[in-house]
């Protein structure tokens, strides 16, 4: 079976999954009906997907099956038993999406295109698609090179893409989590209260938390922030100067990059 096929039907599996979930088990209530939101959210992945088409070279699966065939990459240099390549590759690839976050948030280019992944005023499995298709293109650049260095294998890289998706959208999920358990899975894997936390409205708590799957990197890098200070239901999610409904159609969120905008003393 083709990547592309694995991919989109673990990626609509798991979708209906965390939307079913998120009907039954909320964990705050919406300001915008899903009819509204779903349209432009899933509206911003389609146009990444079709101006990826003009990039095909930018592919990870494709660069760790150049990399096989050709010899390329530290694992190709090194000669390590292939379960540890597959294993190591996963936990690098991930650290290296922390990093990438992080540089997202702190290189003032890079956070205009991230910025509107933030302006999303609800949380939930649909954000996990709202992300500028500039910095879909960057991403995936960084990623087929670190693919290309160390030499990844194909299955390994195939299965982080599809953790990477389903991760992102199980911590951008509006589900609520009994807070037990909750702290027990955060232990290894990012939750979504945790997740929620780095959509503060707060730049101190937005500057936080930026694990995707792998909880590990915010505790080891001292990133990590435990709870909001306005609690979970009460707390604001998004950015100051994007309060207004029309931020959320698709045409605000691909341009606001471009437009310079008012920052609050709410982010402080």
């Amino acid at each position: 079976m083709k990547e592309s096929v694995i991919r989109i039907s673990i990626f609509f599996s798991l979708f209906i999954l965390f939307s079913i979930l998120e009907t039954f088990f909320p964990r705050r209530q919406r300001l915008y009906r899903r009819r509204f939101r779903w349209p432009n959210n899933f509206g911003v992945l389609i146009t990444g997907t079709l101006l990826g088409r003009f990039i095909p070279f930018f592919v990870p699966v494709d660069a760790a099956l150049l990399a096989a065939d050709r010899g390329y990459g530290l694992f190709y240099m090194i000669p390590i038993p292939g379960w540890t390549a597959f294993l190591t590759s996963i936990i690098l690839l991930d650290l290296l999406i922390y990093w990438q976050h992080r540089l997202f948030h702190t290189v003032p280019f890079l956070s205009r295109f991230h910025r509107m992944h933030h302006t999303d005023r609800d949380i939930d499995a649909t954000t996990a698609l709202r992300f500028h298709p500039i910095e879909i293109i960057i991403s995936l650049a960084l990623k087929t090179g670190a693919v290309l260095l160390l030499g990844a294998p194909a299955s390994a890289v195939l299965v982080f893409e599809i953790m990477l998706n389903g991760a992102a959208m199980f911590n951008h999920a509006n589900l609520l989590i009994p807070p037990g358990t909750d702290l027990f899975i955060r232990k290894i894997l990012v939750t979504p209260d945790m997740h929620r936390i780095h959509h503060s409205v707060y730049r101190n708590e937005r500057n936080s938390n930026y694990g995707f799957a792998l909880s590990w990197w915010d505790y080891l890098f001292r990133s990590y922030t435990d709870k909001p200070a306005d609690g979970y239901e009460r707390m604001a999610l998004g950015i100051s100067g994007y309060e207004n409904k029309k931020h959320q159609k698709i045409i605000c969120m691909l341009t606001c990059p471009f437009i310079k905008r008012r920052q609050s003393a709410r982010e402080s």
